[in-house]
């Protein structure tokens, strides 16, 4: 079966599962995000599936060189998920018992988890109100003798101020570290996510900007700090598969603890494919995002939230602010009753069950990302987006708030 026979094929099932999900006569569920796979992302993977390589092999590379280049990055590593980049950052880093490192408050939890695991404690610094992102000066007010680095978190995809945030690490002679697992694309001041800090970690989950189904990067222009994070991905051996192959050689050598943390071939033939359509689909989601504004503008309670004149957002998320006379509880169900999937993005770390427990922490700590976490609600944004479909969750939205 040719890989366009197996495209259309898998159209559709996708059709046929489409039509399962939604109940006869409803319109069909629409999600947060999703992943968008064309005929040219599957001839990709036959070619791979054919070749002498599944994994450790010229995919890999290739990958990480065209990420690199495109995030304007002398170096990039390839891992297994993004939450391995990040572990395998902090590790390159040298983070370990003892060492603090300041992350967000309003994060996924693998931002603060990276740290733990390698026995590093994270320290919470509060957002900005309008755009939650991590606000410089509270970054500033956490610093201590046991800090040993700052990790940004470019939120829903915005950049943060990195202006300010080289400022301090320089400063205090701290390494920083951009979680850019939401800004694939996106730009501060002319330059690209992905040359403005030590090191960039980046996402392929399904529904970030590009997909290798579960992947991730991270990008660096420190040869060292990259040879360091290929040994952590391959259980700390020096060389892979391929390179001994190409010596002629059966003969490793474990330098260091590291992970299983590689990324196939196949994966990397997907995300070198997909790479290649990231250009249009970030203005798809611009536009999209500029539609919402528009339309939302109409909506009494509803607020987007604040973009900097000063940076291309890469709208990873487009999130809202609800009043506080509304119940974002019941919004969220009602929405959900129409198959709009709204969500949630995100419980403050620190409050957590886990960090609750291990760090005694508890609400107080971050006032704004609290306060901001009550009222956020995210709205569908992925390229497959319609006009059409900006019109319909706006206009239930619309109704659930005129309801509530």
């Amino acid at each position: 079966m040719c890989a366009v026979d197996v495209y259309m094929r898998m159209c559709a099932v996708d059709a046929y599962m489409r039509r399962v999900d939604s109940r006869e006569g409803e319109a069909p569920f629409l999600p947060y995000g999703r992943h968008l796979v064309d005929s040219a992302d599957i001839a990709a993977l036959v070619e791979v599936l054919q070749s002498d390589w599944l994994t450790t092999g010229p995919r890999v590379v290739e990958f990480e060189s065209a990420v690199a280049a495109f995030v304007g990055a002398r170096h990039g590593v390839a891992v297994s998920s993004g939450t391995a980049a990040l572990h395998a950052a902090m590790h390159a880093l040298g983070v370990g018992p003892g060492d603090e490192v300041i992350v967000p408050a309003i994060t996924f939890v693998a931002t603060a988890n990276a740290v733990v695991f390698q026995g590093g404690t994270p320290v919470f610094a509060d957002v900005d109100a309008d755009t939650l992102l991590v606000d410089p000066a509270d970054i500033k007010r956490k610093i201590t003798a046991k800090t040993k680095a700052i990790v940004a978190v470019d939120y829903a995809g915005q950049p943060c101020d990195y202006d300010a945030l080289r400022g301090i690490a320089d400063q205090y002679g701290l390494a920083l570290v951009a979680d850019a697992c939401h800004a694939l694309g996106g730009i501060y001041k002319g330059r690209m996510v992905g040359s403005l800090a030590d090191l960039t970690v980046f996402s392929f989950h399904p529904v970030k900007h590009i997909t290798t189904g579960e992947g991730g990067m991270v990008v660096t222009d420190d040869q060292e700090v990259a040879e360091r994070m290929r040994r952590f991905r391959n259980h700390g051996i020096a060389t892979d598969h391929r390179q001994r192959e190409a010596k002629g050689t059966w003969d490793y050598e474990m330098v260091e603890l590291g992970f299983n943390y590689r990324l196939s071939d196949l994966q990397c033939a997907l995300g070198r494919s997909q790479l290649d359509k990231l250009p249009g689909w970030l203005a798809r989601r611009r536009q999209l995002a500029a539609l919402y504004d528009e339309v939302l503008k109409g909506i009494d309670g509803v607020a987007s939230l604040a973009v900097r004149a000063n940076v291309h957002h890469a709208y990873h998320l487009y999130v809202v602010r609800l009043t506080a006379n509304h119940d974002r509880g019941e919004i969220f169900a009602a929405m959900r009753r129409q198959a709009i999937g709204v969500n949630v993005h995100y419980l403050p770390v620190y409050l957590h069950p886990y960090y609750r427990q291990r760090l005694g922490t508890g609400p107080g700590l971050c006032p704004r990302a609290e306060a901001a976490y009550e009222r956020i609600l995210s709205l569908p944004m992925y390229p497959g987006v319609k006009a059409t479909d900006v019109e319909r969750v706006t206009a239930i939205l619309r109704q659930a708030m005129a309801g509530n």
